[in-house]
């Protein structure tokens, strides 16, 4: 065969997408087999109000070999065990979806199942009383797994919350240490093959010429290069995910230090809190046809728990995916690949994974459309489950309060969703398709915590009798108890391992 290797990718735009997306190329490719360049602009000021994520995050570390508790002193982070949804499924309502486990499985059957028949006979706890990381967050509780047998703190699943702004200089210093070319400047022009129609180089505005064979678009919502250049268009999910705008702000840091993130629903939208070590991230998604900026922006400084240590940043987006995430020889990742509210944390996600689907079809310079193909194919298909279960926390809900409320309780919604909600709502099964991001358990979870109760559960559940199912559940929270006890609180935990010099 002859050399038809890539020789030089150009990722354009810094940040968290392209920091991660150097750092992991980086890794696995060394520089005399393909120089890789970023080319970035400091004009664009963070918003730095911290990032929260879910557990598949410790995948990428693990595979770049950062050692967490360096990384999680260096970007002010802290420890996340789920997330705690306030006034969703209605007013005054509360609930964790947890990572990890749920209960214990019987009978090759999910635990939610037993769970079912035995709320019903008014026999059970809340569901988070069966979920070591709901019941710890809830307590401000936090540690990694230990050997413990057939405890469940061997098994104990957990995320970060970090600075992004931080996060993006550390894969920085990681990338450039492995031989990462950082550029500075404003693309001016585009310059792109005449025959193919594939991007050939970035003209910047001092008149430097960056020239590449693979080019990954990580310039932001815009898309300078999958949308500006090569023309991919956009599908807006408004009408499912009618919010678009959110004001940001930081606050002092939370004492206690919550090992959760809390997602308050309010009238048009919801509120985020996510806990750092050096100050806590807040922010107000909001639908702006429900609802006036302003108004928006005074629900957020009444209801922050800390006091503000600046002024509240307007954000703006759109809700959707690009019509086709790899174009000729340009792969978009991060938001210029489309947006999702950050609801259930998955834009870190988001990145990672396309990074992933990039080094398994990673192209040579022929390009087989073959790979461009089921790249996208996976790519759509990853955006649209994720979609759906946000759109699950809107939809399923009794609220009828606001006008917003009354919307979303009552919109139509994806086949795919509604499919999962029927059958949920018939005998409590959860039908996971393929490699979709989130669990039955996850699902389970958000289903009961908002409200949506089978009419039946699994027929096989009868084959143990009530008062043995009984037992098995009074035994499982008991056990899952005297672990949280045992478990330190959060900021003790990590004042021991990986507090910050500065926090």
């Amino acid at each position: 065969m002859s050399d038809n290797r890539i020789r030089k990718i150009v990722i354009l735009g810094g940040g968290t997408a392209g920091w991660m997306t150097a750092a992991a190329l980086a890794k696995f490719m060394a520089p005399q087999f393909c120089s890789i360049e970023l080319v970035e602009t400091e004009t664009i000021p963070p918003v730095g109000v911290g990032e929260a994520t879910i557990p598949q995050v410790q995948v990428f570390n693990q595979t770049l070999g950062i050692d967490e508790d360096d990384f999680i002193r260096k970007t002010q982070g802290t420890f996340k065990l789920g997330i705690e949804f306030r006034d969703w499924g209605a007013l005054g309502e509360r609930y964790v979806h947890g990572f990890g486990g749920l209960g214990r499985n019987m009978e090759a059957l999910p635990f939610h199942h037993f769970w079912c028949k035995m709320q019903r006979e008014g026999k059970a706890e809340p569901l988070g009383q069966y979920c070591l990381s709901a019941l710890a967050a809830s307590q401000g509780k936090f540690m990694r797994s230990i050997k413990a047998g057939d405890s469940p703190l061997s098994t104990i699943q957990y995320a970060y919350h970090f600075d992004a702004g931080l996060y993006a200089l550390y894969l920085r210093e990681y990338a450039e240490a492995r031989g990462v070319t950082r550029t500075q400047g404003v693309v001016e022009r585009v310059e792109s093959d005449s025959t193919t129609g594939h991007i050939t180089g970035l003209t910047l505005q001092d008149g430097r010429f960056v020239e590449g064979e693979l080019f990954i678009d990580c310039s932001g919502a815009k898309g300078l290069l999958i949308d500006g250049v090569l023309g991919a268009g956009f599908e807006d999910w408004r009408h499912w995910l009618p919010c678009d705008r959110a004001w940001a702000l930081a606050s002092e840091v939370a004492n206690p230090l919550p090992s959760h993130t809390v997602s308050q629903a309010q009238g048009a939208g919801w509120q985020w809190r996510i806990p750092l070590q050096h100050r806590t991230g807040n922010g107000h998604v909001f639908s702006s046809a429900f609802m006036d900026p302003e108004e928006a922006r005074s629900v957020l400084l009444r209801q922050l728990g800390t006091s503000a240590t600046g002024e509240p940043r307007l954000l703006k987006f759109r809700v959707g995916k690009r019509t086709s995430f790899w174009e000729k020889n340009c792969i978009a990742i991060g938001l210029s690949s489309g947006f999702l509210e950050p609801l259930e944390s998955t834009g870190i996600h988001l990145i990672q994974s396309f990074i992933g689907k990039l080094m398994a079809f990673f192209p040579d310079r022929a390009f087989s459309e073959i790979n461009r193909h089921y790249f996208n194919r996976e790519a759509h298909t990853e955006y649209d489950r994720i979609r759906d279960f946000i759109i699950l926390h809107y939809h399923a809900t009794r609220r009828t309060d606001t006008e917003f409320w009354n919307y979303v309780r009552t919109m139509p919604i994806p086949d795919t969703l509604q499919e999962k909600l029927a059958l949920f709502r018939a005998n409590g099964y959860v039908h996971k398709e393929g490699n979709e991001l989130f669990s039955g358990v996850s699902w389970a979870e958000v289903f009961i915590g908002q409200g949506v109760l089978p009419k039946r559960y699994h027929p096989l559940v009868d084959t143990i009798s009530s008062t043995e199912i009984e037992q098995r559940l009074k035994h499982i929270e008991s056990v899952i108890a005297q672990a949280v006890d045992y478990m330190p609180s959060h900021r003790d935990f990590v004042a021991a391992h990986c507090q910050a010099s500065s926090a």
